[in-house]
């Protein structure tokens, strides 16, 4: 399976940076077709600028966040059918910091990937548990219960998610998970999706735990480990390239 590599932006950018970023990275793929799949989700007001800028490029383009409803009185959210109209291949559901800062439940995330899914979008399902849950040895449990509850919501439509996992106490700290602790919890869920569905070979399952240009190879050399949801290194074109050549 040939490697996704994702750039999280979070809340960083203008349309200058912006311009002056994806030009760097375009021009670091000139003319060479890339060893792995990738994709930005950049904040929703700059949708337009990267279907502008990418479309017909080797770098897809994302949200970070999807609307749990269709339509209606809900001020300041954003559908999956206006993502959409952006062109959008994928939408971050669950990202740790929704859950943490937006009390984003499982129930919520599940019906998050439902209205991706619906649009046509891919969701990537965000799974991860904090440090005092892994000190209590509960990282199998959590994790499993975060998939459960999207696994239940979309059912025959598993096999068309990405899941990533991202240990919330190795996000934007610095730490990162081993490569054997990344790959034992990725082969968890892995045998979670297979038991889900009749084509896990078409789930990549990226790591998402401060995957940089320094550890990314050792990480995605992983048997399990399919790519990388990349926080801080996708604002650096050399190092978001770097990243997704190691996916060789």
């Amino acid at each position: 399976m040939k490697k996704l590599i994702v750039g999280n932006w979070k809340m960083n950018g203008s349309l200058a940076a912006n311009q002056t970023l994806v030009q760097a990275m375009l021009d670091g793929l000139a003319g060479q077709a890339p060893a792995s799949h990738m994709a930005l989700c950049v904040p929703s007001p700059y949708l337009a600028q990267m279907q502008l800028r990418l479309t017909g490029s080797a770098i897809a383009w994302g949200a970070q966040d999807v609307s749990a409803q269709e339509q209606g009185a809900f001020t300041g959210e954003v559908s999956a059918a206006m993502l959409r109209d952006f062109a959008c291949r994928y939408a971050i559901v669950g990202h740790s910091e929704r859950r943490q800062y937006h009390g984003e439940t499982d129930s919520v995330v599940a019906s998050k990937a439902q209205r991706a899914l619906a649009a046509g979008i891919t969701p990537i399902v965000c799974v991860g548990e904090t440090l005092a849950e892994r000190e209590a040895g509960q990282t199998e449990v959590v994790v499993k219960r975060q998939l459960a509850a999207v696994i239940h919501a979309v059912a025959h439509c598993t096999s068309e998610i990405v899941v990533a996992y991202e240990p919330v106490w190795a996000i934007g700290t610095g730490q990162t998970a081993t490569p054997e602790q990344a790959q034992a919890v990725h082969a968890v869920l892995r045998g979670q999706i297979a038991a889900a569905t009749q084509h896990p070979e078409r789930v990549h399952i990226l790591y998402g735990g401060s995957m940089n240009a320094a550890n990314a190879a050792s990480l995605l050399a992983q048997p399990d480990i399919d790519g990388g949801l990349i926080g801080g290194a996708s604002l650096k074109a050399a190092d978001f390239l770097q990243i997704a050549a190691a996916g060789a």
